[in-house]
């Protein structure tokens, strides 16, 4: 059928929502003839769209009817049903918050009753005010990871930590929180290396508001933006360089080898820069030493250095203390050997 049929998009594996859509279409009128007809796909200002499909079709048909034309740069027109022009998309993922197309009816010998069909997905969302998070229920009720460990960010702005908490069989609440002038963000993964991992952010926008978003993590690469999916009760703040965020979603987790609520993975979070609303990269992060299942609430700590960078180090240190002590021993005491050379050095050279 194709997203022509179902005013789906076929591109992702996301769901329709159940609750009603905040998106508006309204029109100039309701029956076609001959004319033009100014068509407005809108949202309300906290719920922002990134893509769409619009179609005009007769009330209680499937075929699209009549042809669009554009007054913006922001949409594009499709061909469906062997019908060009009867349908207009998104050019690309930026947030928006409406279209105004217009239509023309084809020649008809009469009005009859039309409606305007549209899909929205969202990728990114403007959040309602973040209540305060707190390490209260850390091992009891929610699975936390923070840095410091026992930090409290009710009580320390020098707190990154981020819970989970299941509220039903296949949802989970999430808080997410610490100091950053641009982005905020958590992850699953199988392994303690960045790269094919599930992830949400929380960041500042090109216009200073915190908006979350979902993603899957390229490593070294900017993250491949995902729709938001079954996300609810997003709430966000930013106070005195505090990103915070809590939600509630209901999409499976989702690595490369593991998928589902009820698995292990290691938590990681990072922060770091926005420019104009585009993430880079991280200049903070920490893991978890271990793979953690967030069914389970716990305290989840930190992964220390590998025993072979600490071997690293103190051989190093080792070997700096050592050979640069026995040099400057040399140089001191070995000048007074005056006449005695080796292959053309004064000894106290060497």
């Amino acid at each position: 059928m194709g997203s022509c049929g179902d005013l789906r998009p076929h591109h992702s594996e996301s769901s329709p929502q159940a609750n009603p859509a905040p998106f508006t279409v309204t029109a100039e009128w309701s029956s076609y003839r001959e004319g033009e007809v100014t068509v407005l796909l809108q949202a309300p200002d906290s719920t922002p769209f990134a893509g769409f499909l619009l179609q005009a079709r007769e009330v209680g048909g499937s075929s699209p009817l009549g042809s669009f034309s554009l007054t913006g740069e922001e949409a594009q027109l499709l061909t469906c049903n062997q019908k060009p022009n009867s349908a207009v998309s998104h050019t690309s993922e930026s947030a928006k918050t409406s279209i105004q197309v217009t239509w023309r009816a084809a020649a008809s010998g009469g009005a009859k009753p039309i409606e305007f069909q549209s899909q929205c997905s969202v990728t990114a969302l403007v959040c309602s005010p973040q209540q305060t998070i707190s390490s209260a229920g850390c091992n009891i009720m929610k699975v936390c990871f923070s840095q410091p460990r026992t930090c409290n960010p009710a009580v320390s702005s020098d707190c990154y930590f981020m819970s989970a908490s299941m509220t039903g069989d296949a949802s989970v609440q999430f808080e997410l929180t610490g100091p950053s002038q641009g982005y905020i963000s958590f992850g699953f993964s199988d392994d303690q290396m960045m790269g094919n991992d599930d992830i949400y952010i929380c960041g500042l926008d090109s216009n200073g508001l915190v908006r979350l978003q979902h993603a899957f993590s390229l490593g070294r690469w900017e993250p491949q933006t995902l729709p938001l999916g079954n996300v609810s009760d997003v709430r966000a703040s930013v106070q005195d360089g505090v990103i915070s965020c809590s939600f509630t979603s209901m999409n499976p987790i989702s690595t490369q080898r593991t998928t589902g609520f009820n698995k292990s993975y290691h938590l990681m979070f990072a922060h770091g820069p926005t420019i104009n609303g585009q993430i880079r990269f991280h200049t903070g992060t920490f893991i978890s030493g271990d793979r953690v299942d967030i069914s389970l609430p716990q305290l989840v700590s930190t992964a220390s250095r590998p025993h072979i960078i600490k071997a690293h180090g103190a051989l190093m240190l080792t070997a700096w203390m050592t050979t640069g002590t026995l040099g400057m021993m040399g140089a001191k005491y070995l000048k007074g050997v005056k006449g005695r050379s080796y292959r053309g050095k004064d000894v106290w050279f060497l």
